[in-house]
């Protein structure tokens, strides 16, 4: 069939839905539709079969809805209404949720039911988690239940339930609120959790005001409620009726006719209001029973090491790159046989930090030593021949970041992880051994066709490129375990010392055709004309990107003038 998608934003369920409709034979189109109402003639030029809208925060038209069938993918159980659903669902502690896709009609949300799919509500992950984890599952086996019927001809939608949630009203900051002096950590958590992405909870403290972004849990340290007692990474710790809480980040609220803000480091975002408060670090390998946060920590199981790391959004600011490359060293300086990289759940990777760059004094500069720092943790990776390295792809990876797996020997994924391996939609040529690692994965025929068309590739598809070496059909909550499981038995596997002994023989043939240096300095050459150049588009891109003002990128941009749209491939 030919399907159409119509989005507010090319987000990661957007994409996932697109490639695991294209996985089926589908031919799919994407176009992006701004809040204004403009856009929707779009409809009739492409002519699809069916419309679908997997992430929409704007009203479909009546002359669309009413001359073609428009399914609505809604993260809620048949029955629910409302712009807040899943930001009320988790504040409500809400075990059990799902996710419907119904027919777009008068009444908002309110259209009769194709597909549901139950999910279950982990609770003690933030709202973007979940959303690409558990809510992007149900969501694509609702659509594609739902297309299976549409394409039948012989099923008819059922009306809504009259005994659901209803139409809930949107959740403002009055009901984000937190009271500091009151409220208990358990609560606090809650209601960052439940708004860790968008919109955050809006506070005031240290004379401004600020969004908080992200929230986890610690064990040791208390104080007056609503004070900050320490800070670690970036992030600071805040201390609440009954314990303390750590917020990785805050957004400056945005002043009257002033620029969008954007997230940082919540350190970072006080700057000089930060009061004369301790770092207090944690160790890599924390002892057990602890329950405090940290971006990367070591575990270790026999003859298998663990370095795990989780940054918001998939972000690797400078810092963050010296840090794991710093346990990485670690980890390689442990009487191990294999190392796994990568996070319990959700991002891998999405390479350099964006929003760190925006905020900095020189963004060409930070631009420069970010991407040489993410070098560094590449080729250190590519350069281990002592043992086998795993990267453990729990979520998604997109530039950097997949190059970043790609260092490794063997790169394992979830079924549901989309692939971004390109750089161009950000006006990159790209950098951290880009040019060795795909061209050696996939051939250099389809490595130019990635980087070149700049397309989101699941996770089957990936495997069939040779991306991946697995893919783990398994639910967000369950992947490292089963990471876990196999690590231990590729490192019992009797062929494991021949296959570390080949592994560094292949590296020595290679750096014989080409050193390592050579392809970082030609890569390196192209990235600084990027960021130092005059006339460049990275600087106007990335701050368009991390502030969300003008066109939002979208897939298929084939030429210069990166158009909004993908249009129908046959």
């Amino acid at each position: 069939m030919r399907i159409l998608l119509v989005a507010s934003a090319f987000n990661s369920l957007t994409q996932r839905v697109l490639v695991e409709l294209e996985e089926r034979g589908h031919a799919v189109a994407v176009e992006l539709v701004p809040g204004d109402g403009s856009g929707w003639e779009a409809v009739e030029r492409h002519a699809p079969d069916l419309v679908l809208a997997p992430m929409l925060t704007t009203a479909i038209p009546k002359e669309v809805w009413s001359a073609r069938t428009c399914l609505v993918v809604h993260p809620g159980p048949p029955g629910d209404r409302g712009p807040s659903s899943l930001d009320r669902a988790m504040q409500d502690c809400s075990g059990q949720w799902g996710v419907t896709v119904f027919q777009a009609e008068a009444e908002m949300d309110a259209g009769p039911v194709w597909a549901s799919a139950p999910l279950s509500m982990p609770q003690q992950i933030g709202k973007s988690d979940l959303y690409r984890g558990e809510v992007a599952d149900a969501a694509v086996e609702a659509v594609l239940l739902a297309v299976r019927r549409f394409a039948s001809g012989a099923y008819t939608p059922r009306p809504q339930p009259q005994d659901g949630p209803g139409l809930r009203p949107y959740l403002g900051q009055d009901e984000r609120r937190i009271d500091w002096e009151r409220d208990s950590t358990r609560v606090v958590l809650r209601r960052l959790r439940a708004a860790d992405s968008q919109p955050g909870v809006l506070d005031s403290f240290l004379g401004g005001e600020w969004y908080l972004h992200g929230g986890h849990h610690e064990d040791r340290l208390r104080g007056r409620p609503g004070e900050v007692l320490a800070t670690r990474c970036g992030a600071i710790c805040r201390a609440t009726s009954d314990g303390a809480v750590w917020i990785p980040q805050l957004r400056p609220r945005r002043r009257p006719g002033g620029r969008r803000t954007f997230k940082l480091p919540a350190a970072l975002a006080l700057g000089d209001r930060l009061p004369d408060v301790p770092e207090v670090p944690v160790p890599l390998w924390l002892p057990a029973g602890r329950r405090t946060w940290t971006e990367i920590r070591y575990e270790e199981s026999g003859p298998v090491g663990f370095v795990r790391f989780s940054f918001p959004g998939g972000a690797m600011g400078t810092d963050r790159c010296r840090r794991l490359l710093e346990a990485y060293r670690f980890a390689c300086s442990r009487p191990t046989q294999v190392v796994v990289l990568g996070a319990c759940r959700d991002f891998f990777s999405n390479g350099i930090d964006l929003n760190l760059i925006e905020a900095a004094d020189d963004p060409a500069a930070e631009s420069w030593a970010n991407v040489r720092a993410m070098n560094d943790l590449v080729e250190a990776v590519l350069t281990t021949t002592d043992r086998l390295t795993v990267a453990a792809l729990g979520g998604n990876a997109a530039a950097g970041g997949v190059m970043l797996a790609l260092a490794a020997d063997e790169v394992w994924c979830r079924a549901g992880a989309v692939l971004n391996p390109h750089y161009r939609l950000m006006g990159l040529y790209g950098s951290e051994y880009w040019t060795y690692s795909l061209p050696r994965r996939v051939g250099a025929e389809e490595a130019d066709r990635l980087v070149r068309q700049a397309l989101p590739v699941g996770a089957a598809a990936a495997l069939r490129a040779g991306l991946v070496d697995r893919v783990l059909s398994v639910a967000p909550e369950t992947f490292f375990r089963e990471v876990a499981r196999m690590a231990a038995g590729l490192a019992a596997d009797p062929a494991l010392q021949a296959r570390i002994g080949e592994k560094k023989a292949v590296r020595e043939r290679d750096e014989a055709v080409r050193p390592l240096w050579d392809h970082r300095a030609a890569e390196l050459a192209r990235m600084h004309r990027c960021f130092f150049r005059a006339g460049e588009p990275y600087h106007a891109l990335r701050s368009a990107f991390v502030r969300k003002e003008g066109s939002s990128l979208t897939p298929g941009h084939l030429t210069e003038s990166l158009p909004r749209r993908k249009t129908f491939e046959l």
